[in-house]
C-alpha cells in the first residue's frame, strides 16, 4: 500500500469541514456564512464567476488568510491560522495555475525541493529516486526523473507540482485552474493523474471555469455566488443549465450567435505552407461572418494564424484581400496594413503588457491617435480607453488599474478591446475564452458577434468544440496541417465535427 493510501482516512469520511466561514475586508464581504463538508477521496468541484469568493476560500483552506469568523476542521482537527505552514502540516497543499517548478533543475530535484532526503550529512539521492518512482507509479505517469523541468510538457510540470505536494504529506490537494494552459492531450493525462489520486484516498478540490471538465471529474459540485454558497450537490444531480443558473442567478447559454448573412469575400489564402506543419491549406472568410477552425492537438490551427500575420518567416502561400492579390505579410506590421489583426492564445505574455495600466494596453494599437506632435497626450489616452472599456463591459471600468490585477475574462476584454475601433478587416482570435468564467465567455462571444455584425471577418480557434460549433457560421476542420472538411450547414453538432477529426487521424 502506498504511503498516501496509508495516511488517508476512510473513503467517504469528512476530510474538510467548514462552519460559518465569513471573510470581510474594508467595505467588502468576500465570504458570508459558508457551511461545507468535503469527503475524503472525492474530487470536489468548486465553481462560480470571478468575484464569487473561490479565491478567498482557497486562501483560507491553505492557511494564507484567516477567516473573520468561523472554523475549519481538517480530518477532525481544527486548523489554527498562524501561517500557511499550519495548513500544510494538516495535509493541505495547493497547486496553482502559475507553475513554480525551477526550469534548470531536474524533475526529481523539483519534487524534493525543500524536502530533500538525507543519510547523515549527505543527501540520499538513491532514496529520492526510489521515492520518485513510487510517486510515478501511484499517479500512473512516466516522467524521466533526470530530465530538466523546462524540457517537459506543461502537463508533466504540473504533475511534478502535484508529486511535490504528495511528498509533503498532502492528503488534500487544492487545484486552481490546473488545465487552463494545457492541450487536449495534456488535459486527459492530468485527468488520469487526478482520478488515480482520488482512488488512493487523496481528496481533491478542483477550481475550474471549464464546466465540462468539472462534470467529467467531480463527485460533488459546489457553487459560490457573491460570496455565498448557493448549493452543493452530487454531480449527478446537476445539469449544465442548472449549474450556470446557480452561478449567474439565471440560466444562460454560452451560445450567443445566429446565422449571419455574410457579405463579400474579405480574405482568401491558397496553398499556405509551413514546412513540417501546414500543407497546402486554403480558406476564405467573408465580411460579417465568424469562421471557426476546429482541430485536435498538432492540427496546425495556431500555426496558421501565425503564418497569416507574418510571425512565421518560413510560411508561404498566395493571399487576396478584398479580391486583390497582395504580398504575403512578413511581419505583424505588414499584416496590420492589410487589415489583419491577431488576438493571441497567450493573453498574459503576448496580448498584454501586464505591468502597464489598462489605458496604456488599450492604446497600444492607436498611439498616433492619442498623440500630438509625437508626444502621447494623457487626456486622449484616458478618453479613448474609457470609451473602449465601456464597449467591452470591463468590470470594474477602472482604466488606471494595472492589467496584471484583472481577472482572466477582463484581461481578454482588454486584448480584444484594443482592436475593435482600428478598422480591421480580419480579426484572428485564438482561444478567446480559455480560462475565463462562463459569464465572461458570454460577453466575449457577444463582442465577436457584434464585430461580425459590423462587417468584420472573424476567424476563431478554440479547443472547445462546443464554442466553435455554437458560435461560428462555418467551420473548417484541420487535421495534420490540412483542411479535411468544411461544414456550412445549420444544426451542426460537436459529434459530427469530432467524427471527421478522429477519422482523419485514423483513431
Amino acid at each position: 500500500m502506498s504511503t498516501v493510501a496509508a495516511r488517508a482516512t476512510t473513503p467517504g469520511a469528512t476530510a474538510i469541514s467548514l462552519r460559518s466561514i465569513s471573510k470581510t475586508y474594508p467595505g467588502v464581504i468576500a465570504l458570508e456564512d459558508i457551511d461545507l463538508d468535503i469527503a475524503t477521496g472525492e474530487i470536489h468541484g468548486l465553481v462560480g464567476e470571478n468575484g464569487a469568493g473561490k479565491s478567498t476560500l482557497l486562501k483560507i483552506l491553505t492557511g494564507a488568510h484567516e477567516p473573520t469568523s468561523g472554523t475549519v476542521e481538517v480530518f477532525g482537527e481544527e486548523l489554527v491560522f498562524d501561517s500557511p505552514l499550519a495548513a500544510r502540516k494538516c495535509g493541505i497543499t495547493a497547486v496553482y495555475q502559475e507553475l513554480t517548478v525551477i526550469p534548470a533543475m531536474s524533475a526529481a530535484a523539483n519534487v524534493f525541493l525543500g524536502q530533500e532526503r538525507w543519510r547523515g550529512p549527505l543527501q540520499d539521492r538513491a532514496a529520492e529516486r526510489r521515492r520518485f518512482r513510487e510517486l510515478s507509479d501511484l499517479m500512473g505517469v512516466q516522467i524521466n526523473l533526470d530530465a530538466r523541468a523546462d524540457t517537459l510538457s506543461i502537463a508533466d510540470q504540473q504533475t511534478l507540482e502535484i508529486m511535490r505536494g504528495i511528498e509533503s504529506a498532502a492528503r488534500v490537494l487544492v487545484l486552481d485552474e490546473p488545465t487552463a494552459s494545457l492541450t487536449l492531450h495534456e488535459r486527459e493525462a492530468l485527468y488520469g493523474v487526478m482520478r488515480n489520486l482520488a482512488a488512493h484516498g487523496v481528496t481533491l478540490v478542483l477550481i475550474s471555469h471549464d464546466l465540462d471538465e468539472v462534470f467529467a471529474l467531480s463527485n460533488t459540485i459546489t457553487v459560490l455566488r457573491d460570496g455565498r454558497m448557493v448549493a452543493s450537490r452530487p454531480t449527478a444531480q446537476w445539469t449544465k443549465g442548472k449549474l450556470i443558473a446557480a452561478m449567474l442567478g439565471e440560466e444562460l447559454s454560452v451560445k450567443v450567435s445566429h446565422r449571419r448573412k455574410a457579405g463579400a469575400e474579405v480574405l482568401r489564402a491558397e496553398g499556405v505552407q509551413v514546412p513540417g506543419i501546414l500543407t497546402d491549406v486554403s480558406l476564405t472568410v467573408r465580411r460579417g461572418e465568424i469562421l471557426g477552425l476546429a482541430g485536435l492537438v498538432g492540427s496546425g490551427r495556431t500555426e496558421l494564424f501565425r503564418a497569416l500575420v507574418g510571425l512565421d518567416l518560413q510560411a508561404s502561400g498566395a493571399l487576396w484581400i478584398d479580391g486583390q492579390r497582395v504580398r504575403w505579410p512578413r511581419s505583424p506590421q505588414e499584416a496590420r496594413k492589410l487589415g489583419i489583426a491577431l488576438v493571441p492564445e497567450d493573453r498574459k505574455s503576448q496580448g498584454l503588457v501586464l505591468s502597464l495600466p489598462v489605458h496604456d494596453n488599450m492604446n497600444l494599437t492607436a498611439l498616433r491617435e492619442v498623440a500630438s506632435g509625437g508626444v502621447l497626450v494623457r487626456s486622449r489616452e484616458t478618453r479613448r480607453a474609457r470609451a473602449l472599456a465601456d464597449r467591452v463591459r470591463l468590470q470594474p471600468p477602472d482604466v488606471r488599474r494595472p492589467a496584471r490585477y484583472l481577472s482572466g475574462g477582463n484581461q481578454q476584454k482588454v486584448v480584444l478591446g484594443k482592436w475593435i475601433d482600428c478598422a480591421m478587416r480580419v480579426l484572428l482570435v485564438d482561444e478567446p475564452a480559455r480560462g475565463i468564467d462562463v459569464g465572461a465567455k458570454v460577453e466575449i462571444f457577444s463582442l465577436l458577434d457584434e464585430l461580425a455584425s459590423k462587417g468584420v471577418a472573424v476567424v476563431m480557434v478554440s479547443s472547445e468544440l462546443e464554442e466553435v460549433v455554437e458560435n461560428s457560421d462555418r467551420v473548417l476542420a484541420l487535421s495534420g496541417g490540412r483542411v479535411v472538411h468544411e461544414f456550412d450547414q445549420p444544426g451542426l453538432t460537436q459529434s459530427e465535427v469530432m467524427s471527421i477529426l478522429v477519422r482523419d487521424k485514423g483513431e
